[in-house]
């Protein structure tokens, strides 16, 4: 969030790592938890909600075909989203307040709870809801692309419960839909996370979605878009990994009579009878 908000003519960051020496030299290694605490609110019902709405719409679909994994994948990326966008304006805010501060001398918010009670009670429903079209905007082909890949991957890498490498496997394969799912929309994440941020000073720069996208691409040029890439991708391969392995053996295990006996090719939980 640093990284793609920073100002192009005062830029407090050369990089990533940069940015994280900063952070924990400047605010100590607390710096980098910033908002953990919306995240940790909301993403066990983002993933619930993801993975439920997922399944049951590929079973809806009634056939377990790539094109039905996006569909049903980009329809569990947009109902996400009420959860999600509000969730991602309490963290960003939460992560730019005292910037560069050690003791910040002065909060504006306690806790991701306070900021999203604070935004509520100045700016309404819109002021939580900021972002809300770019959140959908992004998430939505993010996540048709996320379970487009899961499948993908699986099914090439011929993961049976039988096989000794199965973990590694479903590490590997929720790794890159990870990866490809932030790659193919990481501009529109650029985007949101700037209009979440304006107004943080009290100062207002754009005026909505397209605003933003010519001035910070003639501010800045091509290269804004790709701001934050870098520490974006060594965040997913790790948490994309872990999470659809866990939900896969989980299922797995749930689904067999011999705790793993079972493994069709391709992500189990996307299967029409495995939610």
């Amino acid at each position: 969030v640093r990284l793609q908000v920073q100002n192009v003519e005062k830029p407090l960051y050369r990089g990533t790592f940069h940015c994280f020496q900063s952070i924990i030299k400047q605010e100590s290694a607390f710096g980098l938890y910033k908002g953990i605490g919306s995240p940790m609110m909301g993403l066990t019902f983002i993933n619930a909600l993801v993975f439920g709405v997922q399944g049951n719409t590929i079973r809806a679909l009634g056939k377990d075909t790539p094109l039905n994994q996006f569909l049903a994948g980009s329809a569990a990326g947009a109902i996400q989203c009420i959860i999600c966008c509000p969730m991602e304006l309490a963290k960003t805010r939460m992560q730019l307040q005292g910037t560069g501060e050690y003791k910040l001398k002065t909060k504006n918010y306690k806790n991701s709870l306070d900021c999203l009670i604070k935004i509520y009670r100045k700016e309404g429903l819109r002021g939580i809801n900021r972002g809300m079209v770019s959140t959908f905007i992004r998430e939505t082909p993010s996540f048709g692309f996320y379970f487009l890949t899961y499948d993908c991957m699986t099914r090439y890498l011929g993961c049976e419960a039988e096989d000794n490498y199965v973990i590694p496997k479903l590490l590997f394969s929720g790794g890159m839909s990870g990866i490809v799912s932030w790659l193919s929309t990481y501009p529109v994440d650029v985007i949101k996370s700037r209009l979440q941020a304006d107004g943080v000073g009290g100062v207002t720069q754009y005026n909505g979605i397209l605003d933003c996208v010519r001035k910070s691409y003639h501010d800045e040029g091509w290269r804004v878009f790709t701001r934050g890439l870098t520490s974006t991708l060594l965040r997913a391969f790790p948490v994309n990994a872990a999470t659809f392995a866990t939900v896969t053996v989980f299922l797995m295990y749930m689904r067999s009579e011999d705790n793993l006996c079972e493994c069709e090719p391709g992500p189990v939980m996307q299967q029409p009878s495995s939610l």
